[in-house]
């Protein structure tokens, strides 16, 4: 009932939008043709694939096109009504100083938490969109990412929507692609600019210390529930290895997004001299869940090396699980790696 409602909505706003457009065609000196920008997929645009990086070029007056992994998208310049369900791109848009009007207000990364409540509009949860209450808002833009990925038309009929997830094959490369879309979008490129190179300063700093270091063998940890799962270099969580400079322990994980599940003896096995712990449980993992420090308090794991050197390192999760690809973010995950060098 709701999504047929916000679709009736959607419809009523295009077809004023198109009685409006054609009005003015008719009524403009010489009649000639006019070339609008739709926020759908058109033919010849990028896949459904995480790669396709995101890039912009001058549309109509005002307008800005915008090519992204799901299609392409006419935004307007500057838009006033921003919504994101992308939390690197909300502390992006923070550290810019552009207003966002709506945000998922569920799971909030503490960093953010000016978010939660007025005056920002609670437009869902990141996993469960509100699409009445987007549509009863009428954005400018629609910000998503993956975790809404297959929500994308059902946004885009509401109003342009940009897909902003981060390659992690090419992390840093993606990332800086997507804040220089930003950038383009609401006039802020020098400032992107600046916030880029101070970034990549942290990067440079951090890597030359981790270089220096006797033992670097290193081995990324999410902790779900009771499970736990590794994630190696090109993945979700591999910039500590191919952005930080860490060796991977066990250079055989897959890339994927949701790792790859292993044991206690695994962990035992491969003897990292870092183990870098994100801890799920507690952001998304409900009440009754144990927290991740529990999960690996056993005798296998205690006999690592990372253990018995304090190399065990716990990542803040709101920013590495909820957040992550944001200018805020991501300096906050390099100095959280940098402080456990200390």
């Amino acid at each position: 009932m709701v999504r047929a409602w916000v679709k009736g909505v959607a419809l009523k706003r295009r077809v004023s939008f198109l009685l409006l457009l054609a009005s003015l065609i008719l009524s403009a000196c010489g009649g000639g043709a006019s070339n609008g920008g739709g926020s759908g997929p058109e033919e010849g645009s990028p896949g459904g694939g995480e790669t396709a990086a995101s890039s912009a070029t001058a549309g109509g007056e005002g307008e800005i096109v915008v090519e992204h992994a799901l299609g392409r998208t006419t935004v307007l310049r500057n838009p006033q009504k921003v919504v994101a369900f992308d939390f690197g791109v909300v502390d992006s848009l923070d550290r810019l100083g552009v207003q966002v009007t709506g945000v998922p207000q569920a799971n909030v990364p503490a960093y953010l938490e000016k978010y939660k409540g007025d005056p920002y509009i609670n437009v869902g949860s990141l996993m469960e969109p509100d699409f009445e209450a987007i549509s009863e808002l009428e954005p400018d833009v629609i910000f998503i990412s993956g975790r809404q990925r297959d929500y994308y038309k059902q946004f885009q009929e509401l109003a342009p929507t940009v897909y902003m997830a981060v390659d992690p094959s090419r992390y840093m490369d993606s990332f800086k692609e997507n804040m220089r879309l930003l950038g383009k979008i609401f006039g802020r490129e020098e400032q992107v600019e600046a916030e880029l190179a101070r970034i990549d300063e942290k990067v440079e700093a951090l890597r030359q210390r981790v270089e220096a270091l006797d033992a670097r063998k290193a081995l990324v940890v999410l902790v779900s529930d009771r499970n736990i799962t590794v994630f190696g270099p090109k993945s979700r969580f591999g910039l500590v290895y191919d952005e930080f400079g860490f060796e991977p322990v066990d250079p055989n994980i897959e890339p994927s997004t949701h790792g790859m599940n292993v044991s206690f003896e695994y962990l035992a096995e491969k003897n990292p001299d870092f183990l870098f712990v994100i801890d799920r449980n507690s952001v998304v993992g409900g009440e009754g869940l144990p927290p991740a420090q529990q999960v690996l308090d056993n005798e296998l794991v205690r006999g690592t090396k990372a253990f018995q050197n304090g190399n065990v390192v716990y990542l803040a999760p709101d920013v590495w699980y909820l957040a992550g690809g944001g200018l805020e973010s991501v300096a906050r995950m390099i100095d959280q790696v940098a402080e456990a060098l200390k």
